[in-house]
Parts: C-alpha cells; sequence; structure tokens
C-alpha cells in the first residue's frame, strides 16, 4: 500500500500521530507543496492506493478521480469536503473516509482576528519592530509609540450571519465581552437563538445595526455571496467584517470597493476565493484590513485529532472494515 500525505505545508503530519501501523502497510509519502494543476496533480498521486486530504485544499472531482485507476482510499481531514464529489468517487470504487476535529479552533481565532483589527495590533507590533530596526530613527510624533486608537466592544452590537456550532461559539464569547448578539440565517431557529441569548433579527437590520459583523455559514450554490454589495452598503461606516468561514460567502470585489471607499471601516479574514491567496490580489493591498492564511483550524490539538483519525481510517479500511465513511450524496 502507498500513502500520499497532501498539503502538508507546515510538514507536521507526520509528527501530529503515531504512523506505525500504517507503516507496517506500506510507504507513506508527504507533500509539503500544493499541487494546483490537474496533470501535474494526476501524475504525482497515479502511483498511490490511499491519499489523505487536508481539508479542502485539494480538488477531487469526476475527472480528477477518473485519472487515478489506483486510487482506492480518499481520506479527508474533517467530516464534510466540499472539494470531494462523493458520488463520483463511489461510482468508481473509491472509498471516503473523514476524521474528528476540534470544535474550538475556528471560534478562537475568530476573536483573534476582532481584536486584532479594532485594536489595531498588527500595525502597532509592526510598527514598534520597525523603529527597533531602524535604530531609534525619527518616526514622527511620538515615534512609534500609540499611533492609532482603536475601539472598544463592550456594549457594542455583534451580528452573526449564521448561529451553527461556531456561531453560537461566537456569540458565547461575545456575550462575555459585554456585547450585545443578533443573528441571522435563512433557517434561523428562533429556540435556538432564545437559548443562546441571541436576538433574531432580519437580514437587513444585522448588517444595518451591528458594529461587528461575523460570518459563520456553510458554503452552497444558495449562500455563495451571501454578503455582498448590498449587504455591505448597509453598514456602518464605523463596522467590520469577519470571515473565518469559507471565502466565497462574501464577494471579494465587493469587499475590496467597500475597503477602498470607506464604506466599512474594516475587515478581518482568513478565507479566500482562492487557496494560497495570490500574491496578485488586492486583498493584500487594500486599507484597514487583517488576513491570516487560513488558520481557523490550524492548532496543534486539532493536528493531533486530523492526522491520528487519519491513520486510523486507513489500518480500518485494510482490514475490509472502514470507519467515519462518507456517504454518496
Amino acid at each position: 500500500m502507498r500513502v500520499a500525505i497532501l498539503d502538508d505545508y507546515q510538514q507536521v503530519s507526520l509528527a501530529s500521530a503515531d504512523w506505525s501501523p500504517v507503516r507496517s502497510l506500506g510507504t507513506i509519502d508527504v507533500f509539503a507543496q500544493h499541487i494546483a494543476r490537474t496533470e501535474a496533480l494526476v501524475s504525482a498521486l497515479e502511483p498511490y492506493d490511499v491519499v489523505v486530504a487536508m481539508r479542502e485544499r485539494t480538488y477531487f472531482d469526476a475527472d480528477r478521480l477518473g485519472q487515478l485507476p489506483r486510487l482506492r482510499l480518499l481520506v479527508t481531514t474533517g467530516m464534510g469536503n466540499a472539494s470531494i464529489d462523493l458520488s463520483a468517487a463511489a461510482a468508481r470504487g473509491v472509498t471516503v473516509c473523514g476524521t474528528g476535529g476540534i470544535g474550538s479552533a475556528t471560534a478562537e481565532l475568530t476573536w483573534g482576528l476582532i481584536l486584532a483589527l479594532l485594536r489595531h495590533i498588527p500595525d502597532e507590533d509592526r510598527r514598534l519592530k520597525v523603529a527597533g530596526r531602524a535604530g531609534g530613527a525619527a518616526l514622527g510624533v511620538g515615534g512609534s509609540w500609540q499611533q492609532t486608537v482603536g475601539v472598544g466592544l463592550e456594549g457594542k452590537r455583534l451580528g452573526l450571519v449564521g448561529l451553527g456550532n461556531q456561531g453560537r461559539r461566537v456569540a458565547r464569547i461575545g456575550r462575555a465581552f459585554g456585547m450585545q448578539v443578533a443573528a441571522w440565517s435563512q433557517n434561523l431557529d428562533a429556540a435556538v437563538a432564545a437559548e443562546e441569548q441571541v436576538e433574531a433579527v432580519s437580514k437587513e437590520a444585522l448588517f444595518s445595526s451591528s458594529d461587528v459583523v461575523s460570518v459563520h455559514y456553510k458554503l452552497s450554490s444558495r449562500s455563495e455571496s451571501i454578503v455582498g454589495a448590498a449587504e455591505l452598503a448597509l453598514m456602518k461606516p464605523s463596522a467590520y467584517l469577519v470571515n473565518t468561514s469559507r471565502g466565497p460567502l462574501v464577494d471579494s470585489a465587493a469587499l475590496v470597493a467597500a475597503l477602498r471607499s470607506g464604506t466599512i471601516a474594516g475587515a478581518a479574514l482568513d478565507v479566500y476565493d482562492v487557496e494560497p491567496l495570490p500574491l496578485s490580489s488586492p486583498l493584500r493591498s487594500v486599507p484597514n484590513v487583517v488576513l491570516t492564511p487560513h488558520l481557523g483550524y490550524v492548532t496543534e490539538e486539532t493536528y493531533r485529532v486530523f492526522y491520528g483519525d487519519a491513520a486510523e481510517d486507513i489500518v480500518a479500511f485494510s482490514k475490509g472494515a472502514p470507519v467515519r465513511v462518507l456517504p454518496a450524496s
């Protein structure tokens, strides 16, 4: 058995779990660099019986799966992956299995981004370090010291686009900061909102009244660009947008325009339409934006679960008793 582990950007997969049971079955190769082009991906993966995919970094559609005749097991970290065509996999006799995860990691990063954005932490950190490297050269009034004025959270209004698992976690932390919390989704359960002490509002009310809007929504054909130019236009000029869910939920062109025009005060993003984010992306140069490279789930604890379960999936499959199988839709 030959096993390929894809998109291990930090090269931590083998250290995050005990792979010895898998090594007893065959060999393991790790691909640290993302392979974007279909021809290159197929060429690289053609010899492998098993592929371990990291979240939705690499697409496995019907075309790609059809060019990998040796593939028998495809493991995805997490229990869902919109980048895998489960029906096509089933039609080609490829078993797809998932893994567990750590539910708190993305919500924690969301608050890291909110605080970084509203308190200008990246800018102030960079300014202090630049001044130090410059040997104390004059940098204007106050030098590198206290150049920005932050915004506090207590008493402000947090608007959540989606009140699922992540949205509820973010809501609880928002209440701990003393924020008023509201939520909207296309199928919002009013009972769940009441239980979480969250006000259920219309989409228009959420965007027009919130000081911070945070997106926690499942990506589908119905939800793509659910935050577009119309929604951004409703926001207060002093309001901020945060997205740690999926890039296409927010119309990136509309967001860039809103940031450049000052329609909103700023944005913090962990997810993008194309990942890794292209060097040419205008998001890299617009004002008042904090960017992170899809770190929501990237913690030591999460990786131990991801890769530990992936190893278990492979061993169970080899014994003819696969676990955590993702059924074809």
